[in-house]
């Protein structure tokens, strides 16, 4: 399999923590998205949405969009589960993760920053505009997590809401929140880097990283 990534991207990143924590080998195949390579000919041929992640079977089948990925390999790859067998806390799981997957990084990410950019917003206002996102998808994702003892955000093993939420506060220090008031997201981060599967996808250890 090759995973079609870039080190920073917070959707890639979630995926890389998924293949580790399956012990699934890949190959990792950069495309910089600063620089506009999503956008080549060859990758938009595999991917049409021209974003990472994209993983490409051994089969040429190319799954695409993060979480369907990362629901792909915890249905094909059983351990460990990445979701509760209980449909009720699967379903939570589900919402935390879409908080940050589908209304909290899109939102930030460099395509909309470039987008307000073009539109003529300054650059202080465009990373006011991303930290003030972050705020408010994380303070959900806080009072959420809240409501279980941990150490992970939904128990006692890591799961589908952590491979969101470790990214997402790495997003959030980018953009210079300050993350001390999301005390419980941070003991769920913690608890996660303590995992080598956590700490090898940071995007620190990604071989394309700048």
């Amino acid at each position: 399999m090759i995973l079609h990534g870039y080190f920073r991207s917070s959707a890639a990143w979630r995926v890389r923590i998924a293949l580790n924590l399956k012990g699934i080998a890949v190959e990792h195949r950069s495309h910089h998205l600063r620089h506009g390579e999503q956008r080549a000919p060859a990758y938009l041929a595999l991917n049409p949405q021209g974003l990472v992640p994209a993983l490409e079977l051994d089969d040429g089948t190319v799954l695409t969009q993060s979480l369907a990925i990362i629901e792909w390999l915890d249905e094909t790859y059983r351990e460990p589960q990445l979701l509760p067998a209980d449909p009720l806390e699967r379903a939570r799981v589900r919402a935390f993760a879409q908080i940050i997957a589908c209304d909290t990084h899109p939102v930030q990410n460099l395509k909309v920053l470039n987008r307000l950019r073009e539109l003529g917003h300054a650059g202080d206002e465009v990373l006011a505009w991303a930290a003030a996102v972050n705020i408010d998808g994380l303070s959900v994702c806080e009072r959420l997590a809240s409501r279980t003892a941990g150490p992970f955000c939904f128990g006692a093993t890591p799961g589908l809401a952590d491979l969101c939420l470790v990214p997402q506060l790495g997003n959030a220090r980018r953009f210079k929140v300050d993350v001390a008031q999301f005390p419980r997201l941070l003991a769920a981060e913690a608890a996660a880097l303590a995992l080598p599967a956590f700490r090898d996808a940071v995007p620190e250890r990604q071989a394309d990283a700048e």
